[in-house]
C-alpha cells in the first residue's frame, strides 16, 4: 500500500528516484548498522498532512497508521523492498526501545555540545530540527528518570526549556523533513561506539541544564 503527496507527486522522476535511493539507503544505515527500527512516517506539504485529516494535530511528524516498520537489523535489500511501500514517507525512529531523547533549544545545545566535548564525557548521536531544537539520544529509561535526576542535581525548581522524550515517541530522522519546515540534520551522526550504547542521561543533564538556564536568563 503506497500513499502520495502532492508536492512529491509534481517531482521528474529522475529527481524522484535519487530521493528514494537516498532514503532507501539512509533506512538501511539505520536498520543495518545502528540497530534501530525505523517507521514510515507521514510529511507535510503546505501546511497539510498526507495522512488526509484536515485537523491533523501533528501534520508531517507522526508515523503513517498502515505502515509497518522496517525493524532494526534489516540490511539494503530488505530495506529498499520495505520502503519501496511507502514511496514519500519521512524516516521516524521510535524513542524508548534503543534511546530516550533529550530535547533543548538548538543554541543550547550546541554550546552544551562544545562543553561536553571538551570535558571528554561519552555522547551519543545528536541531531538539529527546523523549529530550532536539538536533541540528545541517550539510553533508554531516561524519560522516566528526569524528574528525580533534575531533584537530585537541584534543578527540579528551575525554569529550563529542556523536555525528555520517551515509549511513544517518535523522532524525524535526516535527511527527512520535519512537517514540511526543512530537514533534519545530524549535529554528531551515529557511530557503531554510539548507536547501540548511548550515555546515560545523568552523564550530560547536569551541562545541558547549566547551560539551558544561562542561555533563558
Amino acid at each position: 500500500m503506497g500513499f502520495t503527496i502532492g508536492g512529491i507527486r509534481e517531482m521528474r522522476s529522475g529527481a524522484r528516484r535519487r530521493v528514494r535511493a537516498t532514503e532507501c539507503t539512509a533506512v538501511a544505515e539505520y536498520t543495518g548498522l545502528w540497530g534501530w527500527d525505523v517507521v514510515p512516517g507521514a510529511r507535510a506539504v503546505s501546511g497539510q498532512c498526507s495522512c488526509g485529516d484536515p485537523v491533523c494535530a501533528a501534520p508531517g511528524a507522526h508515523p503513517l497508521s498502515f505502515a509497518e516498520p522496517v525493524p532494526a537489523g534489516a540490511g539494503l535489500d530488505d530495506a529498499t523492498k520495505a520502503w519501496s511501500e511507502y514511496p514519500g514517507a519521512a524516516l521516524l525512529l521510535p524513542v524508548g526501545r534503543a534511546f530516550d531523547v533529550i530535547e533543548v533549544a538548538e543554541a543550547a545545545g550546541r554550546r552544551a555540545l562544545v562543553r561536553l566535548e571538551r570535558m571528554g564525557l561519552p555522547l551519543g548521536p545528536v541531531c538539529a530540527t527546523p523549529t530550532g531544537r536539538a536533541r540528545f539520544f541517550v539510553a533508554p529509561g531516561a524519560a522516566t528518570e528526569l524528574p528525580q535526576l533534575l531533584y537530585r542535581m537541584g534543578w527540579d525548581d528551575a525554569d529550563l526549556d529542556l523536555h525528555c522524550l520517551g515509549p511513544g515517541s517518535y523522532v524525524t530522522a535526516p535527511p527527512s523533513d520535519l512537517g514540511g519546515l526543512g530537514p533534519v540534520r545530524w549535529l554528531r551522526p551515529p557511530t557503531l561506539d554510539t548507536a547501540g550504547a548511548p550515555p546515560q542521561a545523568r552523564l550530560l543533564l547536569g551541562t545541558l541544564a547549566y547551560i539551558c538556564h544561562r542561555t533563558h536568563f
